[in-house]
């Protein structure tokens, strides 16, 4: 890319609901756009749909952008020089730029009702005709134009298309090019003075210096309108690359009958922010080194490349997402991952709300003991139940049968005895207590650790015991919630319930 030309996008969403994996995916891409050229990041807030939009939703993706290490370089609670970055701020600009394309007659006055054309609208389906505006108000006369407003006659405003073809390259899908006869004459202005999306967007990225204009193929049908807008301003477009739709393993739009598809859904499950990146972006982009799958966001940004971004439909699939989480999670300490996983244990009732420097040790080396079986962060809480204690319903049949056997008896009962015994359980002291009843009971094998796991976890199968078992010796002298069952005193309760 021309350095000369220095890279301008924007992510432009609307504050009307919660961001999706669709719109994040389109900041997503934009940010690696910038990041990879030095370019600008912008952020900006769609809220010409008053109805619908709230002050929650924009607080929300803004935190959500936060979140996923999306920062932006000029935008809301950023500024810039081209502010304001709220199109509900920015009305006096759309004016400006409608009076003058209706004083070079680029633009005209209509006065067709929404009931007019409706009943149009109606007669052309019925004709199997494309619906479009007839263009009925494009040559009134002046006087009656002037006449209809001093009356008070509502009026939008709608962009005069001319004859011929319009058409620009996508860097994705190429050239696109249509008879304008297709596009109707878009309006620009509502009647109650407010600015249709075609007609902001451009005002908007015109007069924010935007180079490209990253976004969902949806947008492709709205890119001709934009195009002729840009035209009759007697502006050059920026380039246009619209990103495939995101699909269902079903092959339908993304929604949410295929489970979360919003990043606080997301959030809320306790997926990182470092995975959830990681996927998004190769849906529909491929990094160069074929095969690479698990990628920090610097390292994507390194390598990302719009000529790699492909035109099919993206398949969004859980298990997939759930595996790099799980990747994700399996590589990050536990330490690091308990801010993000204390409100988990923290409505389990599992740990304290606030930070405590000896819990929290205690606690990322709980995590750091189960996080192997997790998906995501919501699931921890359960996986660290076998370190707080098993109760009598938790005893697997493969740990009953164990203890059942006289041989298995006898080898956990002088397990318990000698651990009783025994003060602070440390890795060391674990092994000589092991030792021990290995001399005593001639048992070795799996003769004598399957008895000890059953007594210790009513587990036939779980984490490595010489790490568990001082964990809980030492989580059991921590003022937790939740008690943790001391070695003897868990051993104790499987035993009695066997």
């Amino acid at each position: 890319m021309n350095s000369e030309n220095p890279i301008r996008v924007r992510f432009a969403p609307s504050p009307t609901g919660f961001l999706h994996v669709g719109n994040v995916r389109t900041a997503l891409f934009n940010w690696l756009l910038a990041g990879r050229h030095g370019g600008t990041f912008v952020l900006r807030i769609e809220d010409t749909d008053a109805a619908r939009s709230e002050p929650r939703y924009e607080r929300q993706l803004v935190e959500d952008l936060a979140w996923l290490g999306l920062d932006w370089t000029e935008g809301i609670d950023r500024g810039g020089e081209y502010g304001p970055y709220r199109q509900t701020d920015r009305y006096d600009l759309y004016r400006r730029y409608a009076g003058r394309l209706v004083g070079e007659d680029r633009a005209y006055r209509c006065f067709c009702s929404a009931a007019e054309l409706e009943e149009t609208r109606r007669l052309q389906l019925e004709r199997k005709e494309t619906p479009r505006y007839e263009g009925k108000c494009r040559h009134l006369p002046p006087e009656e134009i002037r006449e209809r407003v001093d009356r008070g006659d509502p009026f939008t405003l709608r962009l005069r298309v001319r004859p011929g073809t319009v058409g620009f390259d996508d860097l994705v899908f190429g050239r696109i090019e249509i008879e304008t006869a297709q596009v109707s004459d878009p309006v620009l202005v509502r009647s109650d003075g407010s600015p249709t999306y075609n007609f902001s967007c451009v005002v908007d990225d015109l007069l924010m210096r935007i180079s490209h204009v990253v976004r969902g193929d949806g947008h492709l049908s709205n890119t001709h309108r934009q195009v002729l807008i840009y035209e009759a301003l007697g502006a050059e477009p920026p380039r246009f690359a619209h990103l495939s739709t995101i699909l269902g393993p079903d092959g339908q739009k993304l929604s949410k009958r295929h489970g979360a598809t919003s990043i606080e859904d997301f959030r809320r499950r306790g997926y990182l922010p470092e995975a959830l990146v990681n996927y998004l972006a190769l849906l529909g982009w491929s990094p160069p080194v074929d095969g690479q799958e698990i990628l920090a966001l610097e390292e994507i940004r390194a390598q990302f490349d719009l000529g790699r971004v492909q035109k099919s439909p993206a398949i969004f699939d859980t298990a997939k997402l759930d595996w790099m989480n799980r990747t994700w999670i399996n590589r990050t300490p536990g330490t690091e991952l308990l801010a993000a996983a204390r409100p988990f244990f923290a409505a389990a009732g599992l740990l304290p709300d606030a930070p405590s420097p000896a819990v929290d040790a205690w606690a990322g080396r709980v995590i750091d003991l189960v996080k192997t079986h997790v998906d995501h962060l919501d699931q921890l809480p359960e996986a660290a139940g076998v370190v707080y204690g098993p109760d009598a319903a938790g005893i697997d049949p493969d740990a009953r049968a164990a203890l059942a056997a006289p041989e298995g008896r006898e080898v956990a009962l002088d397990f318990v005895r000698r651990v009783e015994g025994e003060g602070a359980l440390t890795p060391e002291g674990y092994r000589r207590i092991v030792g021990e009843v290995k001399a005593a009971t001639g048992r070795k094998g799996r003769h004598l650790y399957h008895p000890i796991r059953a007594v210790l976890t009513g587990q036939g199968s779980g984490p490595d015991l010489e790490t568990l078992v001082p964990l809980c010796d030492e989580g059991a002298r921590l003022p937790l919630p939740h008690p943790v069952l001391s070695p003897a005193a868990r051993a104790r309760r499987i035993l009695e319930a066997v």
